[in-house]
């Protein structure tokens, strides 16, 4: 791959990670709101269940970026 491909490359990874990450990030602090009990109502098992979920999916995005795995896709139900 040439310098400037790679270079074209790595500018792409980087506007795409900060939009990504900073969506990630804004949504996760959405599903925090969430734990508000003067507006919602939920077990400890759900939110257990949330957090898992989370957890989980972080840790499939970090073995990807160690192994350079497969897409591995999930729906998330309570």
């Amino acid at each position: 791959m040439s310098d400037q491909a790679e270079s074209k490359n790595r500018a792409k990874f980087v506007e795409l990670a900060e939009k990504r990450v900073s969506r990630a990030i804004k949504d996760i602090r959405l599903i925090g709101n969430l734990s508000n009990r003067s507006n919602y109502s939920y077990t400890q098992e759900e939110a257990r269940k949330i957090v898992k979920a989370l957890r989980d999916e972080v840790e499939a995005v970090k073995a990807r970026f160690e192994t350079k795995g497969g897409d591995v896709k999930a729906v998330f139900k309570l």
